[in-house]
């Protein structure tokens, strides 16, 4: 135990002492801040703007022979498009293009009758539904017309046109799109630190095996004390490197929580509820874990720093397949997939899948503490080989050793 202690202080020393890895943290933690404080200083510009807010909209020319219409249309454009300076042109449409072009205008309606337009915009985006949106006022409006027509009175065509329905959902499970957020953030986290903390681990040991300071390390030290100093360090470094980012970023927001108002994406990032946060947790950690081990064993048995990339590749894929299957159900709605059941008991995939449909499924109870259970059971085992290999890879020089030969050698020792 007494080595291990050693180890664990003498890795998270050379952390602290890593200029890019402190560098990172504080630039990760100035960014988060600037983006949390934005609405505030936003706000503080706005508030000392007393002029007229329409100058600052987006021009909408809105063009039509008959100048009934293009009242009607201007007055229902200007409440439909409330982001644009809707204004009524009499204007010839090459004049119409060239106010476009050259950015005076953001865009303009030519109205060819009572249910045909002309949309003209320069570059269209896209996320334009300005399009669909005038589809559906105009629409609305013809149908008005047709009713006064009718023999309808306008009060009742507008009653008509006005009534509102009355939608309610009551949800006896998981909000999806409540949590889709927080869900996408831990996967992706996770994503990211295994590949750099576990590069990080991997290069710490190839390093001391290339100078040789592996087999004096070995000698002093037991290798699984040594294997499992190096991982934890590396968890904790980067445990605290998120507690950093994250809790920094949950202090901004609620300093500026007012100015955020109702963004729901801000809002349920950072309303994440407790017991789904133990779980973030629990598979977080075990999941850097196993995979820190791995890499950390099979750069043992590489003898060249540039060979790491290519020894550590079917660990890499084995991540990325679970990470595009995870990313795919959640695209798709459906987390409960077969793929994904059988994701939630393996423990290279379970961090990411058993987390994902905790938070955007039901899951029985009975199905998490499975799954915990054999990942807690795997990482365990998964050390303890990883020293063994680790032990092994002390003495094996030159090219890479194949799967075999590395087998046979740690079954004998």
């Amino acid at each position: 135990m007494k080595q291990f202690g050693k180890i664990l202080k003498f890795e998270l020393k050379n952390y602290a002492k890593n200029k890019a890895f402190v560098g990172i943290t504080i630039f990760l933690m100035v960014a988060i801040a600037i983006v949390m404080f934005f609405p505030r200083i936003t706000a503080l510009f706005k508030s000392g703007d007393t002029s007229d807010t329409t100058k600052d909209l987006s021009v909408m020319l809105v063009k039509a022979d008959d100048p009934t219409q293009a009242d009607m249309v201007k007055e229902i454009f200007a409440a439909a498009f409330t982001d644009y300076n809707v204004q009524i042109t009499d204007a010839e449409i090459s004049v119409i293009k060239d106010k476009i072009t050259s950015g005076d205008i953001e865009c303009a309606f030519v109205m060819n009758g009572a249910t045909s337009f002309t949309y003209y915009v320069d570059n269209l985006s896209m996320y334009d539904v300005n399009p669909d949106i005038a589809t559906g006022v105009l629409q609305q409006i013809y149908q008005m017309d047709a009713m006064i027509g009718s023999g309808m009175s306008p009060e009742d065509a507008a009653g008509v046109m006005s009534i509102q329905i009355n939608a309610q959902v009551e949800n006896l499970g998981k909000d999806q799109m409540q949590n889709f957020f927080y869900t996408y953030i831990m996967i992706f986290a996770l994503y990211m630190v295994i590949l750099l903390y576990g590069q990080m681990v991997a290069m710490s040991v190839a390093t001391e095996k290339s100078s040789r300071a592996m087999e004096l390390l070995v000698t002093s030290a037991k290798p699984i004390n040594m294997m499992f100093g190096k991982v934890l360090a590396a968890c904790m470094a980067g445990l605290v490197q998120l507690v950093a980012i994250f809790g920094s970023a949950l202090v901004f927001y609620n300093v500026n929580k007012s100015y955020w108002g109702d963004n729901g994406i801000i809002n349920s990032i950072f309303n994440i509820p407790p017991e789904l946060f133990v779980y973030m947790l629990v598979f977080f950690l075990l999941g850097f874990l196993i995979y820190a081990f791995l890499y950390g064993a099979i750069s043992s048995t590489v003898s060249k720093l540039e060979d790491i990339n290519t020894a550590v590749q079917p660990v890499t894929f084995l991540f990325l397949f679970g990470f595009m299957v995870v990313i795919f159900s959640m695209t798709e709605g459906n987390v409960d997939n077969l793929l994904m059941q059988l994701c939630s008991y393996i423990p290279f995939t379970s961090p990411m899948a058993m987390f994902t449909r905790i938070a955007m499924s039901t899951v029985p109870w009975y199905e998490i503490a499975i799954s915990i259970a054999v990942l807690i059971g795997s990482t365990f085992g998964i050390g303890v080989l990883s020293a063994k290999i680790y032990r092994v890879g002390v003495l094996m020089y030159g090219t890479t050793p194949k799967i075999g030969n590395i087998i046979k050698a740690v079954w004998k020792a």
